[in-house]
């Protein structure tokens, strides 16, 4: 078992110990950082600095020496955006520091996304995301849709204040088996529950996954809704993505 001592890049062992709180979360973290060569915990620790201009750099130079860009993409960017969805569900940093996280990692993406769509690798699966009806707010969905992307999902983005409709002719569309809806206002989550109906009053219901998050979502309220499943962050959100692919059957 790795111990965050296996970890080179001092900066983000100190993130790990001073912002990660949920052991589980710690051992996920210590675990992918470990395994990670230095030059991917440099690109991840540039990342969650925030600062662009080091992953735009760092990732190039891994690039052209010969690293695979798969395993920039996993092991520096994605670990890294890990690390700042945590601190932005736990309130350590805010919107500004996020999109500055976000910038980030888009740095680095412009030089993964070219050789990943020449490479001819499938993706493996397609969700429709937005965030409800009369929400404006985006920033943890984009999140999700980054980390999505990167786990190899195509990702359809309906943005904000998507209506019942809205969500129905874009899972219908793009034949999309996974939906993600994302709510920021108390106020606004109860139009989770109505998209859901509306899908049943479509006799849509069965031939979809529909998962819930946002700061105010619980577990409870995603089953009381009738959701299939419940991601507390963009870590979440994609592995329960992946899980649904898995196992279509099996209830969240």
């Amino acid at each position: 078992m790795a111990s965050i001592n296996d970890i080179a890049n001092e900066f983000i062992r100190e993130e790990i110990e001073e912002f990660l709180e949920e052991s589980d979360e710690i051992a996920l973290a210590i675990d992918t950082f470990a395994q990670a060569t230095p030059a991917m915990q440099d690109i991840s620790a540039a990342l969650i600095d925030g600062d662009h201009h080091t992953v735009d750099e760092l990732t190039e130079a891994a690039l052209e020496d010969g690293t695979e860009a798969l395993e920039i993409m996993d092991d520096g960017l994605i670990a890294g955006m890990g690390i700042v969805g945590i601190k932005f569900r736990e309130n350590f940093i805010f919107v500004p520091e996020v999109l500055a996280c976000a910038r980030a990692m888009k740095a680095g993406m412009q030089h993964i996304e070219p050789i990943l769509s020449d490479s001819g690798i499938e993706p493996i699966g397609t969700v429709i995301m937005g965030t409800v009806k009369g929400d404006l707010h985006d920033i943890g969905k984009n999140l999700c849709i980054m980390m999505l992307r990167g786990a190899g999902f195509v990702v359809h983005d309906l943005g904000v204040d998507t209506s019942e409709d809205e969500f129905i002719e874009a899972v219908e569309e793009y034949e999309a088996p996974i939906l993600g809806m994302s709510a920021l206002l108390t106020t606004t989550m109860p139009n989770m529950g109505k998209t859901i109906d509306a899908f049943i009053d479509e006799d849509l219901r069965e031939e979809v996954k529909i998962m819930v998050g946002g700061a105010p979502v619980t577990q409870t309220f995603a089953d009381d809704m009738g959701a299939d499943g419940y991601g507390k962050d963009a870590l979440a959100c994609v592995a329960l993505a992946k899980q649904f692919l898995e196992a279509p059957d099996e209830e969240w």
